[in-house]
């Protein structure tokens, strides 16, 4: 192994560390208490700061005598300040941390709420942590499933905002869904959610999404081909715009060789 390389542990060798058996591991990872990565051939493998989160629940769970929900609020808030003292970010962020709060006050698990959405809670637990690792289509349908919206999780309803908001200054979504990047045009309440899709190749929804409303896409650059009803397919190329009823369920994928660029509305702002 390259010295430079960070050190792995397989399952027993992080529960030794971490003083507990390697069943119990199993179930923190069940819980959204720990996410380890994963080998080429899907073995768990731990790092340090993994084992050090290890040793970490074990206290708490020993010496405070906290069950799961109340494991996972304590690091997160140590999450937070050591964000806040200027240490590392912290390991939860943006829309994860708003989707973990969604679920801890409808009372619901990290099981419950994957069995629900048809997806694995290790899946929904990375999510949570980390603001990352889903499709749009999923991110969409989770928002739907909360009863919010994936404009409302990423925080366009904040206050402080400015009327005019000037070329290649615009925020950012969290980067949930790898390599599609959604700028914000326009904050606050409007009746409008106005957004720039930056598309890297490739980029997709990956499944097909509805909401309430109408909206509007117009393509500055690139390729972009989009199914309404899956059996009704667009190819748009730059200067093209399509408007369609958002109830119809939309998918989309970037057929460009580089980045495809959109303007994209919705409106109410539903989405």
């Amino acid at each position: 192994m390259n010295s430079n390389e960070p050190v792995r542990y397989k399952v027993a060798e992080a529960a030794r560390l971490a003083g507990v058996s390697a069943s119990t591991l199993r179930l923190w990872e069940s819980q959204g208490l720990v996410v380890p990565s994963r080998s080429e051939t899907g073995h768990r493998q731990y790092n340090a700061d993994d084992v050090a989160r290890l040793k970490r629940i074990s206290w708490f769970r020993a010496e405070r005598g906290l069950n799961p929900a109340a494991i996972r609020e304590a690091l997160e808030t140590e999450d937070a300040s050591t964000s806040a003292d200027g240490g590392e970010p912290a390991i939860l962020s943006g829309i994860g941390r708003k989707l973990r709060s969604l679920r801890h006050a409808a009372g619901k698990t990290l099981e419950q709420v994957a069995a629900e959405m048809g997806m694995t809670s290790s899946t929904l637990s990375t999510l949570e942590r980390t603001s990352q690792g889903v499709s749009f289509k999923t991110l969409h349908d989770l928002a739907d499933y909360y009863g919010t919206t994936v404009s409302r999780l990423s925080g366009e309803e904040r206050e402080d905002i400015p009327a005019l908001i000037r070329s290649g200054e615009w925020r950012a979504w969290p980067e949930t869904t790898p390599g599609v990047t959604v700028q914000l045009l326009a904050e606050g309440k409007t009746m409008m959610d106005c957004h720039r899709f930056v598309l890297a190749p490739g980029a997709t929804s990956e499944g097909a999404y509805r909401h309430d409303g109408e909206e509007f896409i117009h393509v500055l650059s690139g390729r972009l081909e989009l199914v309404l009803d899956s059996d009704q397919f667009f190819d748009l190329s730059p200067g093209d715009s399509l408007y369609f009823e958002s109830r119809r369920y939309h998918s989309w994928r970037n057929r460009h060789d580089g980045e495809t660029i959109l303007l994209w509305i919705n409106t109410p702002p539903t989405f």
